[in-house]
């Protein structure tokens, strides 16, 4: 489950997710802490921390925790400015693969989530199955695509890489008057 603030950061949280290691991790990081301090000083009271996975970014400062307990194959993998992370998952190589494409991948911060997302898609993905999806990015400019979700699909990756598509050719149909209200929507072209 994912979470994150403007000019704060982002937490994900996952296996036995504890929405508290987003929420409280959040407020901690407003008043100074960094990823790394806040989440450990919410798992160091949380009695089912061997059962969490929680990976974070920070300001200056990138996180990550998978707990004795979560199942494997599991890990997470932490590098200058990103995380990624996984339990339950086919295999290994499915995180070496999301991030060797994240690296390797251009454009706007969404597509290269996207794409690393696909990437551990093809790589195997979780070995139970696919069941859902998420694009979260906080924003001083948000973005129709900057919170998308796919829930209880056949094909989550491949859904929401279809709705981010359709909602970038949206956004990109809207005129903003810079403070985040719609103006108006060009016409369609006959």
């Amino acid at each position: 489950m994912p979470f994150a603030a403007r000019g704060v950061g982002a937490i994900a949280t996952q296996a036995w997710v504890n929405v508290n290691l987003g929420h409280h991790g959040l407020r901690l990081m407003r008043s100074g802490l960094s990823i790394g301090t806040a989440i450990e000083a919410l798992l160091s009271e949380d009695e089912g921390r061997e059962r969490r996975q929680v990976i974070g970014v920070g300001k200056t400062s990138v996180f990550g925790f998978t707990g004795s307990d979560c199942t494997s194959p599991k890990g997470h993998l932490v590098e200058r400015d990103f995380a990624v992370a996984g339990n339950i998952l086919s295999s290994e190589g499915v995180l070496e693969s999301m991030v060797s494409t994240f690296k390797a991948s251009k454009g706007d911060l969404g597509e290269r989530l996207i794409r690393s997302l696909e990437a551990g898609d093809r790589a195997g993905g979780d070995s139970r199955g696919k069941m859902s999806a998420v694009l979260l990015i906080s924003s001083e400019k948000p973005l129709l695509w900057h919170d998308l979700r796919v829930d209880m699909h056949d094909s989550p990756v491949e859904e929401l890489r279809r709705i981010f598509d359709a909602v970038k050719v949206l956004q990109a149909e809207l005129e903003d008057d810079g403070d985040g209200e719609v103006l108006r929507v060009r016409p369609p072209v006959d």
